[in-house]
């Protein structure tokens, strides 16, 4: 298409720039942080940080949450994806409609629509104490709870998007072949829709996992103080603590979850086929 590969680079260069210069370089600048103690480089600030016990009670809350999001968005995306797939074309474009809908709604306010759900004089605890499940409204916001509810909500649009996509390219008749020859539902779930779909499986795992992990307002929210994440807790180290060794140490951590997440789904769905 170029006459000279110069051509595409110049057309190329402004965005460069605007990552390096916008993206890539502040974000060296705040992941050197973390390697740098007293002016010297060393990596005993990642020991410091490590051999903390609420560091590591935060990194694994983290981990479990992100993995927990992605495993049940993943359950719960199949079915929908499957169900919305097999309906007529008119009608799927208005289920499909609504799937899309909720990211069109800013995080902040479908955030903040679980404390009406949750909170002291909200929708389940007015439910329980009418209920005589208890005489007192339960405490159920700034849980772990609260939290995976929320990150759900918010990501789980992102794995059933990746999943329609992925049945799109699934062959009409191989469920129906498959049922044919004697396969269960299980078998044809596993021998059949998940091979065929384990791209899109591996686009909404990495995209629900790694938002999981560096959502803030979700968890600052919900969580609050009591149930501190690796997002919140790089905002406090920066912004109260003024601390950021700890804030590019935690910054690294985020980035090569990220990046090992996105490994580790490819290599599960390598396993499964």
């Amino acid at each position: 298409m170029f006459q000279n590969r110069l051509e595409g680079l110049v057309l190329a260069l402004p965005a460069v720039l605007f990552t390096a210069t916008l993206f890539l370089l502040p974000v060296l600048v705040l992941l050197s942080e973390g390697f740098k103690v007293d002016d010297t480089w060393s990596l005993q600030g990642y020991a410091d940080f490590i051999s903390k016990p609420l560091n590591q009670m935060v990194f694994f809350r983290t981990l479990k949450l992100g993995f927990l999001v992605a495993g049940v968005s993943a359950v719960i995306g199949y079915a929908t994806a499957f169900s919305i797939f097999h309906l007529p074309p008119k009608h799927r474009g208005r289920i499909f409609g609504l799937v899309v809908l909720p990211l069109m709604i800013s995080p902040v306010a479908r955030t903040y629509a679980w404390i009406v759900i949750l909170g002291r004089t909200g929708i389940v605890n007015d439910a329980i104490v009418g209920l005589g499940l208890s005489d007192t409204p339960i405490r159920l916001l700034f849980t772990e709870t609260a939290v995976f509810l929320g990150l759900l909500q918010l990501f789980m649009p992102l794995m059933i998007i990746s999943l329609i996509s992925a049945m799109e390219n699934l062959p009409n008749d191989a469920v129906a072949a498959a049922r044919v020859l004697g396969a269960n539902w299980l078998q044809v779930f596993l021998k059949v829709i998940l091979p065929l779909t384990k791209e899109g499986l591996v686009i909404g795992g990495t995209l629900v996992f790694t938002g999981s992990l560096t959502a803030y307002i979700t968890p600052a929210i919900l969580g609050g103080a009591k149930v501190l994440m690796l997002e919140t807790l790089l905002y406090q180290r920066v912004n109260v603590a003024n601390d950021f060794v700890s804030a590019g140490i935690i910054a690294t951590i985020l980035i090569t979850m990220s990046f090992g997440s996105n490994l580790l789904f490819k290599r599960i769905a390598t396993a499964r086929t």
